[in-house]
């Protein structure tokens, strides 16, 4: 697999609601970033405002891990139902990964982990990133400036690779949502195969267009 070189970015500071500030730190190269065909993810454990970050490192990517409070909104609140249950029923017990959900009446069953090893596909991406202070599907804060995304079938939390195919430009996400879904005002948003955070569609150079084709593709990894 290809290894990515993009520019480092500045440190940002995103005030959420309650008082909890996550910063986003630099991105930094790190060597020996691909193992074979597995990538390294180097992770570490920080407390901001007294509240647990848990920071994932994939050569220059940075994806920080916050839980949400169980009240917060969900970033998409579609969802209705998960595992059968009321959906923060199933994020306080944990049972999101890889369950079954229902948004406007359909049920949605996510692919196995095994399968997900082997996930690719090209198909409309979109973004999202008004929902700052709100919660992912399985109860992470929302950070729109961050390199997340939304999926309707892969298992989560879950790392892709997703290519711009209109440029070329590629980055590598973090999956812990579930999206996008049709919409009241456009039934075809359905049918995008992923919803990404404003942070990676900027990566990406589509953030003014709204919308790109891309190739989303599941990668291995390894915890150092």
């Amino acid at each position: 697999m290809k290894r990515l070189a993009l520019p480092a970015l500045a440190c940002a500071l995103l005030i959420l609601p309650g008082g909890c500030a996550v910063v986003t730190v630099p991105y930094h190269a790190v060597k020996n970033v691909v193992n074979g065909s597995v990538w390294v993810v180097k992770k570490t454990y920080s407390v901001v405002a007294g509240t647990t970050k848990i920071i994932y490192q994939i050569g220059e990517y940075t994806y920080e891990v916050v839980k949400a409070p169980i009240d917060w909104a969900l970033a998409h609140d579609e969802i209705q139902s998960i595992d059968g249950l009321p959906v923060k029923d199933a994020i306080r017990q944990g049972k999101v990964k890889a369950s079954p959900y229902v948004v406007g009446g359909k049920r949605y069953v996510p692919m196995s982990a095994s399968k997900a090893q082997s996930y690719q596909e090209e198909g409309l991406a979109s973004w999202y990133g008004y929902e700052s202070g709100k919660q992912t599907a399985n109860g992470e804060v929302f950070n729109p400036n961050g390199l997340s995304a939304a999926h309707k079938y892969l298992p989560i939390p879950a790392f892709v690779k997703v290519t711009n195919l209109e440029n070329s430009k590629s980055v590598i996400v973090r999956v812990n949502d579930r999206g996008p879904f049709p919409s009241v005002h456009n039934a075809k948003s359905g049918d995008r195969i992923i919803d990404l955070s404003a942070g990676a569609a900027k990566k990406l150079d589509f953030y003014g267009k709204g919308v790109a084709r891309v190739r989303v593709e599941a990668i291995k990894t390894r915890e150092e």
